[in-house]
């Protein structure tokens, strides 16, 4: 905990320098501009100065994010790859990065980092483009065949829960609900492969790996459910331990924003999975426990998931407050998720950032 909370404290730190550092550059620009107006040499500084922090913005900033902090216009992950958006790293070493230098050249990953969104919500590059999400990202709205959105935080160890409500379910249309990992088909419903877990709302079946079971009571309109899933911390595979970092992956521009491009592993994931030992999954209809759905499920991240038939119309909530919270005590909202992922998202970059520079001393050592 000490070294989490100094981690934190120089994160801070720094930030805060390097905004009163560019803010002091910019008030002694503006004036050393009024006090020496019409001198040559101090008009090319200044020109000079503007012309470096246009590159700059071009390249590390972005417009104005909406509040929720993702931009509206992004790519989405399909096709093989998957997309997160990046901010610039104020813990990185940016010395020998220049932005004129790098104009038309490949940007360094590890200068960046993940930009982690302020609330957890339903996100909007991780789903199939068909499906119409609200502007606060916690509804979402089938369009004809079943197809997927997945929130955008995830959990890999622990005890979590969060609650669906069922807003609108018109005749023949349906929904799959719970947790799913990030290479689950967004263009199938949910339980249709290894990667999710759903409980439907016809009949109340249960599925995984495209594999109905009878569970328990199905669900309609107005119902409000509740998900919850068991991830003991003593049996976690040590990769998904802390989330990964993507400062090794490549950054593409796309509207003035930058993110990282992750290729597709499913295939090969799929082949390592293991089950989880004493994990579980439950789910709540109204506040009544439907009992327990799946045990042992496949290692990895789950995020919370919705897939939709049709025009179907369901509201998620991820707390603290609950309509129908669950008797026993031991969980977490997955609203908790967000300062624990920043925690652990800061201290998995750092050891790269760490590891990365033992190798380049190592290379200079060997060059001598």
């Amino acid at each position: 905990n000490i070294i989490i909370k100094m981690t934190i404290d120089k994160f801070d730190a720094d930030e805060d320098a390097l905004v009163s550092s560019d803010s002091q550059c910019t008030e002694t620009a503006v004036k050393g501009k009024k006090a020496t107006r019409g001198k040559r040499r101090t008009a090319d500084f200044e020109k000079s100065v503007t012309a470096s922090k246009k590159a700059k913005s071009d390249t590390t900033s972005s417009s104005l994010l909406p509040f929720h902090g993702y931009p509206l216009e992004h790519p989405y992950n399909k096709d093989g790859y998957g997309y997160i958006l990046a901010e610039p790293d104020p813990n990185a070493d940016r010395r020998d990065f220049e932005e004129d230098s790098f104009a038309g050249k490949p940007i360094p990953g590890e200068i960046y980092r993940v930009s982690l969104q302020p609330q957890v919500c339903l996100a909007l590059h991780d789903r199939a483009p068909q499906l119409k999400l609200s502007e606060d990202r916690l509804s979402v709205t089938g369009e004809k065949g079943y197809s997927c959105v997945r929130s955008n935080y995830g959990v890999s160890r622990g005890n979590w829960f969060f609650e669906i409500t069922i807003v609108c379910m018109p005749e023949a249309s349906a929904a799959r609900l719970g947790w799913c990992q990030q290479y689950g088909n967004l263009q199938a419903p949910l339980g249709y492969d290894k990667f999710s877990y759903s409980w439907r709302s016809c009949k109340g079946t249960k599925f995984h790996q495209s594999h109905g079971k009878h569970y328990g009571e199905g669900y309609a309109e107005g119902d409000i459910l509740g998900f919850y899933i068991s991830l003991p911390e003593n049996n976690v595979i040590t990769s998904d331990y802390l989330p990964k970092t993507f400062k090794d992956k490549a950054l593409i521009k796309f509207k003035n924003h930058l993110h990282y491009e992750e290729k597709d592993m499913s295939e090969i994931v799929e082949k390592s999975l293991t089950a989880h030992r004493n994990s579980s999954i439950s789910f709540f209809k109204n506040g009544k426990n439907q009992g327990v759905a799946f045990e042992d499920i496949f290692n990895g991240v789950y995020y919370p998931a919705a897939s939709l038939y049709k025009n179907c119309t369901v509201e998620f909530n991820f707390g603290p407050k609950f309509k129908f919270p669950p008797s026993f005590t031991n969980y977490k909202p997955m609203s908790d998720r967000v300062e624990q992922m920043a925690v652990e998202q800061s201290l998995s970059d750092l050891i790269y950032l760490v590891c990365l520079e033992d190798e380049k001393r190592s290379k200079k050592k060997r060059k001598k």
